[in-house]
């Protein structure tokens, strides 16, 4: 699953740096209704993930849950089939 994070954690930070990008050349106000929280609890909880004792109860959870966010990745080339949840 490190491989997993570490692609979800990836895609996290290529989208928020197109989002600076937008917010660069069109202000602020390019950013209206962005996505930029979202990724950022996205992020949140791939660190959680990344620091929990497999033992956890919420481990089979936070699992799904992020398998379940990264569907939105499924056409990057480097998303695995076995990622899907």
């Amino acid at each position: 699953m490190s491989d997993f994070v570490k692609f979800l954690r990836d895609r996290n930070m290529a989208d928020g740096h197109a989002y600076a990008d937008v917010a660069h050349r069109f202000g602020g106000d390019g950013l209206l209704d962005s996505h930029l929280p979202m990724l950022d609890l996205i992020d949140m909880l791939a660190g959680e993930y990344e620091a929990m004792d497999p033992a956890d109860v919420r481990h089979e959870g936070l699992t799904y849950a992020l398998k379940v966010l990264a569907q939105s990745y499924t056409e990057h080339p480097d998303y695995r089939q076995e990622w899907c949840p």
